[in-house]
């Protein structure tokens, strides 16, 4: 049995990549002989300080209310609440998901519990918490990104962490057969938070021009988030709400369901580390049309799974989708390697396995930051 303290920067009830993919691994690690306390930001007042998820315990801590309010005593009690919570869970490996100001409070108690650090860094933190994620970074045993990318930019932010950090991507579970690709009418898929580093304002105004091209296609922008008030405003601006579906938020099932009936699955993200929905529109045989901006190169091989635009580029972008419709064959075909390729470099079993490997080595001593095994 190991046992770990998993400290993330998000986690349940938010749903999103990051937060299923965490659930799930602790989920398949549970079954191979983890044990799991989750400590996670107090996002919404009205949610419990602890409870459990799925057999899990969560402990959640307002952290970012108390340094923002600058508050001695809000500081001391938070750090001893994790003291206090280290010292009685005793883990054999805290493993920190995703960086950002709330790893202060891991770095004020880390000679509290001895035991190797173990950091997984998903998308961009903000440049404000850049000293605090360098100190991370600079104390952990071994730095993990999910993609090439990130890591890249924690090499850059801290370099001394070269010769002990790797790459495990994201992967997905196996998924249902793929239904044929819909052209009449075609279906275009954005899906994600509905935020600017989605990106889906360029995806409303590449629309419009496909429109023009192909009067049956359809858009379904589908999550939710600040931007959504935004982008309808655009849609209406642009006259092409009539063509334009905002389906909200969705649960992950639905999700899956959604993607299968898609004809193309279009992540025009000005900033994106590894996003799940690329990996699960391949699974099911969707040719991706992504963005060249963070790990997003890393799914798609131009002109075999998906295409690749210029990040900022709504022309870029529109054409990339106007030759997949003008070409129904090559975006099938362009499907099917993607699925291909899911299967054989992005499983999810691949994904476990790596973590699964890493923890071993981390708890029983093949790993340290002063030996910086490989």
């Amino acid at each position: 049995m190991i046992r770990v303290l998993f400290w993330s920067g998000t986690f349940w009830p938010n749903i999103g990549g990051v937060e299923v993919s965490a659930a799930t691994l602790l989920a398949a690690l549970r079954k191979r002989g983890c044990e799991y306390v989750v400590v996670t930001p107090k996002i919404h007042a009205d949610l419990p300080d602890e409870e459990h998820y799925d057999g899990f315990p969560i402990y959640r801590v307002a952290f970012r209310n108390h340094l923002a309010t600058g508050s001695i005593h809000h500081v001391v009690t938070t750090k001893q609440r994790v003291a206090s919570l280290k010292r009685a869970f005793a883990p054999d490996l805290i493993h920190i998901n995703a960086v950002g100001v709330d790893n202060f409070f891991h770095l004020a108690t880390v000679n509290e519990h001895q035991a190797p650090v173990l950091v997984t860094l998903h998308g961009k933190w903000p440049e404000k918490a850049n000293t605090i994620v360098a100190e991370t970074l600079r104390t952990a045993d071994w730095v993990a990104g999910c993609s090439s990318a990130i890591l890249e930019d924690a090499r850059k932010l801290v370099p001394e962490i070269i010769p002990r950090s790797s790459v495990i991507h994201n992967g997905v579970e196996p998924l249902p057969a793929p239904a044929p690709l819909p052209f009449d009418p075609p279906i275009l898929l954005c899906l994600g938070r509905l935020i600017r580093d989605k990106g889906f304002d360029l995806a409303l105004t590449a629309f419009r021009t496909v429109l023009n091209r192909f009067p049956t296609v359809r858009l379904v922008l589908a999550g939710d988030g600040p931007e959504k008030a935004s982008l309808e405003k655009q849609a209406r601006e642009q006259g092409i709400s009539h063509s334009v579906h905002f389906a909200g938020w969705l649960a992950p099932n639905k999700v899956r369901e959604l993607i299968n009936s898609s004809t193309i699955a279009l992540l025009p993200s000005r900033q994106d580390s590894f996003p799940l929905v690329a990996l699960e529109a391949a699974a099911v045989a969707r040719p991706v049309i992504v963005s060249s901006a963070g790990g997003l190169p890393e799914i798609v091989l131009h002109g075999q799974t998906g295409l690749i635009v210029q990040k900022e580029n709504s022309e870029g972008l529109a054409d990339a989708i106007s030759f997949l419709l003008h070409h129904p064959a090559a975006a099938a075909q362009m499907g099917q390697k993607a699925r291909d390729r899911v299967q054989a470099k992005f499983s999810w079993k691949a994904c476990v396995d790596s973590y699964d490997l890493l923890y071993r080595k981390m708890v029983y001593g093949a790993i340290s930051a002063s030996s910086a095994a490989t």
